[in-house]
């Protein structure tokens, strides 16, 4: 019974976590994870216009799929950095700390959907401009969201505590 209440009480954090539709941004942050889309997402709206630049945060030792779009040549600029820590609060200060510095106010940023609520909140502690949080939407099996409430869950009681 207890497990049932859990999962339903936090099925809009996790599972249908509040989202925006793309629109005009000065940036596309895309935060590192799995790479379940989110990076074609990324490079796929920066090529219909949506921003003129996208961030790719690269907190892997190694990842040949990283390492091509960092290197490859784009019609938009495409600015990878290793954040620090490697968290979300990581990201959230790098972004907060380009953002600040070419004035930018609205950032389209992309996750995968059980971390949604969590890294709107890390963002937000960090940055105060208009975030608009959007994922590919990857097909995740029951094990995986029952790994992933748990995790994520941690991590907000561990996001309480910490500032930007």
């Amino acid at each position: 019974m207890a497990i049932a209440v859990f999962v339903a009480a936090l099925w809009p954090v996790y599972v249908h976590p509040r989202t925006g539709q793309p629109a005009q941004a000065d940036a596309i942050l895309v935060l590192g994870g799995a790479h379940d889309g989110r990076e074609q997402l990324a490079l796929r709206l920066a090529n219909e216009g949506y921003a003129p630049r996208v961030l790719f945060s690269d907190p892997y030792e190694s990842s040949p799929m990283i390492n091509r779009i960092c290197h490859g040549g784009y019609s938009f600029e495409v600015i990878c950095f290793d954040p620090s820590p490697r968290t979300t609060r990581g990201e959230a200060r790098e972004l907060a700390e380009l953002a600040r510095a070419e004035n930018w106010h609205r950032v389209i940023v992309i996750t995968f959907t059980p971390h949604i609520s969590r890294s709107r909140y890390i963002l937000e502690k960090c940055w105060d401009g208009e975030l608009l949080l959007v994922d590919p939407r990857p097909q995740l099996s029951i094990p995986r969201w029952a790994y992933n409430y748990i995790y994520q869950s941690a991590g907000y009681l561990k996001a309480f505590f910490e500032p930007c």
